[in-house]
């Protein structure tokens, strides 16, 4: 049986693992990423993390036939260089990924491929996870950022410049504060992830007359949303709290949703996955998120099944596996 490893490449952590061609995570590790030591630094941390994988692998008496990585940055998966990269990871872009591995491991460059993580989450669910089965699959990312990938018959749809799938960045009607469109983390303003992802909301919260003191991130905005007021003299303070929490959460499920059911028209997938920390926060981001997606749908997609990812942190490991599987 063949049987290669998985990485998932992140601005805070690298996890790789042991895949075989069935999907089975055999056995895994997590390291954090060096994301202030440059490029260089981080190929050495991931090349050892690999090597150990691929010696347990051996004292377990399997072989490991070549390396999948998903990662950061917009990744060119015919070159397996880094094109760009966010300040997340000081010094990635320009870093070559895949032939830096190879050398470093010994593996010849065929035996090596990576895409962005985002696709190689995407990918994961569409071969074993929420998608699996499914001809083609639409899966959005809502967490700390937002992004997406198309997996067209078992393969990402990557774009020319390998950019495809930063659902985050076109326009959002809802990105607007007192008529002004909302910085976006890009440089640019008024898109998705202004106000849909993660820190966005929080930033919503405060906009809306939340406090600090009673929410100390997006975490806490949530918890806050989903209490009642407290009993003694801050009851008063708790209540405009959550009314502030209350409209965050909703605008930015609205926005998710409203972005995902205008992709769903444009793509037509046969199954919709929606993964990240946002889609794990129960029914009172999920529920107005859905409600908004299904108010955007054409006639003929009105039935498109939306479902949450499956396999949690393992799906990025899997799906870079199969990249080379």
């Amino acid at each position: 049986m063949t049987h290669v490893v998985g990485v998932d490449l992140g601005g805070t952590k690298t996890a790789a693992g042991v895949v075989s061609e069935r999907g089975e995570v055999l056995m895994s590790e997590t390291i954090p990423t060096l994301n202030r030591d440059g490029g260089e630094a981080i190929l050495d941390a991931t090349a050892a993390l690999i090597a150990g994988l691929v010696e347990r692998a051996a004292d377990a008496g399997v072989t490991v036939s070549g390396v999948g990585i998903g990662s950061a940055g917009v990744i060119d998966a015919s070159s397996g260089a880094v094109v760009s990269a966010t300040d997340a990871i000081h010094g990635w872009a320009g870093t070559e990924l895949v032939s830096g591995l190879s050398t470093r491991l010994s593996l010849p460059l065929s035996a090596v491929r990576a895409v962005n993580d985002v696709h190689a989450h995407a990918l994961g669910e569409a071969w074993l996870g929420a998608a699996a089965g499914s001809s083609s699959s639409l899966m959005v990312a809502f967490g700390t950022g937002v992004g997406g990938s198309f997996v067209l018959n078992g393969a990402p749809v990557l774009g020319h410049r390998f950019v495809g799938g930063h659902v985050g960045h076109f326009a959002s009607p809802l990105a607007v504060f007192d008529d002004v469109p909302l910085s976006c983390v890009c440089g640019g303003s008024g898109h998705v992830e202004a106000v849909a992802s993660g820190p966005a909301i929080y930033e919503s919260y405060l906009r809306f007359g939340g406090s600090s003191r009673e929410a100390a991130d997006t975490r806490g905005v949530f918890a806050l949303a989903a209490s009642g007021t407290h009993d003694g003299g801050a009851a008063a303070m708790s209540t405009d709290g959550r009314a502030a929490a209350l409209r965050a959460v909703g605008l930015g499920a609205a926005a998710a949703g409203q972005a995902v059911g205008g992709l769903i028209n444009i793509l037509d997938p046969e199954t919709v996955v929606i993964s990240g920390g946002l889609a794990d926060a129960g029914d009172l981001w999920w529920k107005p998120m859905e409600t908004a997606l299904r108010q955007e749908l054409l006639a003929p997609l009105t039935e498109v099944p939306v479902l949450r990812a499956t396999l949690g942190n393992t799906a990025a490991i899997v799906g870079a596996a199969k990249l080379v599987l």
